[in-house]
């Protein structure tokens, strides 16, 4: 494979996505040159990306919403070029879709022998429920509710799943997720159905019907922590009578900064290295719903935007790309 070109998925303006033929820079002292293996696309935020919403800043970011901009950030490869540690090693990197790319050697993260490439694509998901729960750890023995079950609402559902005693339900309008939600450990309700008196509830629906019905399941001075990302989507809350006095909060959460509960300690190099170790668990198969060849993108994005595909997280292969 020649360094000097490769090949990325661009949205070109909303609802429209191409592949075009991208040129890499030649590879520092410190730089690894990947070849990507498998990619995953972030339904909520790619989506909302590609319907022409302003999701988060990826790290790789190539362009400007609306468009042109290359987006996304789930990349998993096979480091070609680099440091001698490195070299031949299978890595994870907050990559958008391409073939192949160069990054400084600090930016990917290896992954454990035993996570095949298609889980490792959950790693930047996974490493978003870890700091979650970072931010609010449950007690031995809560009862939790997340509204929502999407990648990040079933990745914080199955770390929950693996605490002593916390009973997890996962609360989603598609009683499709009751299967996931098995396979991860979990409970499932339709919202309507959810038992109340929760001792925490992670939100992740990105809806204002979500977030009003995750306080509503709480119990008296608990708090909602909130994962969601809205773009420029408005918000609306009831926060009448029982706001107030049960003593309701609403916390975000998000993981461009490590959470301050572990932010002497632990660095986001530590954060994702232990999201990939988690990733060993074989659950987080039930996760990787589908997936497509690279050429096929700009369609399968046009699909996944439309609803017509229904997908978790849809893997993007490379094979001969």
């Amino acid at each position: 494979m020649p360094h000097e070109s490769a090949h990325a998925f661009w949205l070109h303006s909303p609802g429209r996505g191409e592949i075009r033929p991208v040129a890499l820079p030649e590879p520092g002292g410190g730089d690894v040159v990947v070849r990507t293996l498998r990619s995953g696309v972030s339904r909520g935020t790619e989506t909302l990306a590609f319907r022409g919403g302003v999701p988060p800043r990826a790290p790789f970011q190539d362009g400007e919403f609306p468009g042109p901009v290359k987006y996304g950030y789930l990349n998993v490869g096979a480091v070609e070029e680099g440091p001698p540690e490195l070299r031949g090693r299978t890595v994870f990197c907050l990559f958008p879709h391409q073939t192949a790319y160069v990054v400084p050697a600090g930016a990917v993260t290896p992954v454990p022998d035993d996570v095949p490439p298609a889980r490792a694509v959950l790693a930047g998901t996974v490493e978003t429920a870890v700091n979650a729960l970072w931010d609010s750890p449950p007690l031995v023995g809560d009862r939790v509710a997340v509204v929502g079950a999407g990648m990040v609402g079933c990745c914080v559902a199955r770390l929950l799943a693996r605490f002593p005693a916390v009973e997890v339900t996962l609360v989603d309008v598609d009683e499709s997720r009751a299967e996931v939600a098995a396979a991860l450990g979990a409970g499932f309700a339709r919202p309507e159905d959810a038992a109340g008196g929760c001792d925490l509830v992670v939100h992740a629906s990105a809806t204002s019907a979500g977030l009003q019905r995750s306080l509503d399941l709480l119990a008296p001075e608990r708090s909602v922590l909130d994962l969601s990302w809205y773009g420029d989507a408005e918000v609306q809350l009831s926060l009448g009578g029982s706001f107030h006095t049960r003593r309701l909060g609403v916390r975000a959460s998000q993981v461009g900064t490590v959470s301050p509960a572990r932010s002497g300690q632990r660095t986001t190099a530590d954060r994702l290295a232990l999201a990939l170790d988690l990733l060993r668990d074989p659950a987080f198969d039930a996760l990787v719903t589908g997936e497509s060849h690279f050429a096929d993108l700009p369609g399968v994005m046009a699909q996944l935007a439309a609803g017509s595909l229904p997908a978790l997280c849809h893997t993007i292969t490379y094979e001969g790309a």
